[in-house]
């Protein structure tokens, strides 16, 4: 019995498109008889038009239909995103092997010939259903799966108000759920703070789950026993036990001592950070370096130099700077768009000059790969 108050589950919703009426009304029938709720087209626009509105859990299409065939409609229903993941059963007296493969490429689930049998329609209607509302299922876990692991790396990544004294904000776009990208920012002696921006290789789940193992590796070599450069040598060592399949990462770490107005890079084949100075001049700190956890031998970029108060030093990975797929970018247009952008932010307080850069750089442009960028006032 249904409790009081619940809503009964809505019928599953199966829109027959076909030019005879008869077929159109002997399926109707057919179906409402067996529980389901039929709509009704008589052409392949006005099916493609009620199936983008009403969306229903299945599509008996006909092949042969004036103007618009079947097959038309069918390339037309799976290529529109609103349309694409609904299943198409083709219902047509064409019983050649041809059509039916052709029909089964172009994106249906399945073929009954006419004349057809109730039960043959019904059998195959209810078990795409069901196909369709398992894979549903399975999406939405591994979508609940996605949430929790981008929620989990996101409270390891530090906030720029937990540590107010480390004078850093930061920008952090994942193309997935969970990023590939990985920041952190930490004290390493009472004089110096450090800053590390790393890129894993690839930005799938892969790429994220290492991301923790980051955290406790930085943790564990860094502070007044080890220099900048011991301590990525130490990740390199662990790195190069775990990784597979070519996995790697480039990372940048950077320490400040500004009681002593000075500061230690060391690069790992990172793009190289970008100082702007008070005055508003920008120059790139390069220093070339290997990957991280690809070699067991390295050598890593070591850059030391001055700095000024008011300086300004922004880190970022290389999804900030390049863009493949329909509008690419290249490194080197996006490096001077970069730097052109954190010149003209200069005297916007720290904050607003990183949300302001980013936008410049990533505007309504959904990143293909992940970003992270990171401004530290000296």
């Amino acid at each position: 019995m249904l409790r009081t108050g619940a809503t009964p589950a809505r019928p599953p919703r199966v829109l027959i498109v076909d030019d005879e009426i008869i077929n159109v009304e002997t399926l109707a029938w057919m179906l409402k008889e067996a529980g389901f709720e039929a709509l009704r087209a008589t052409s392949g626009p006005q099916g493609r038009a009620l199936a983008a509105s009403s969306q229903p859990d299945l599509i008996i299409l006909d092949i042969m239909m004036p103007g618009e065939s079947g097959f038309d409609t069918c390339s037309k229903l799976t290529a529109d995103p609103a349309t694409a993941d609904i299943p198409i059963i083709f219902i047509s007296g064409l019983d050649d092997v041809e059509n039916k493969v052709r029909g089964l490429k172009i994106g249906a689930v399945d073929y009954v010939a006419k004349p057809f049998a109730r039960e043959e329609v019904l059998a195959r209607v209810k078990i795409h259903i069901r196909l369709r509302r398992g894979l549903r299922a399975l999406l939405a876990e591994q979508a609940a799966k996605l949430a929790q692991i981008r929620n989990a790396q996101q409270s390891i990544l530090v906030a720029p108000d937990d540590l107010p004294e480390a004078r850093f904000a930061v920008r952090y776009v994942p193309a997935l759920e969970a990023g590939g990208d990985f920041y952190d920012v930490f004290p390493w002696t009472d004089s110096v703070m450090g800053y590390f921006v790393a890129d894993i290789a690839g930005h799938d789940l892969g790429a994220s789950f290492v991301t923790s193992s980051l955290k406790a590796l930085l943790r564990q070599n860094t502070g007044p026993l080890f220099t900048p450069l011991e301590t990525l040598k130490n990740i390199n060592s662990v790195l190069t036990t775990i990784l597979r399949d070519g996995k790697h990462l480039t990372a940048a770490l950077l320490c400040i001592n500004r009681p002593r107005s000075r500061i230690t890079l060391i690069n790992g084949g990172h793009p190289p950070p970008i100082l702007v100075g008070a005055t508003g001049h920008a120059r790139l700190l390069a220093t070339d370096g290997d990957v991280i956890g690809a070699f067991a031998a390295v050598q890593f970029g070591v850059l030391v130099e001055p700095v000024s108060p008011g300086d300004r030093i922004f880190l970022y990975t290389d999804g900030l700077i390049e863009r493949f797929g329909d509008a690419p970018k290249r490194r080197g247009r996006g490096l001077t768009e970069l730097i052109g952008a954190c010149c003209r932010t200069g005297g916007l307080p720290l904050e607003r000059a990183v949300t302001a850069i980013a936008e410049a750089t990533i505007g309504a442009w959904r990143p293909d790969d992940d970003v992270v960028l990171m401004g530290i006032e000296v």
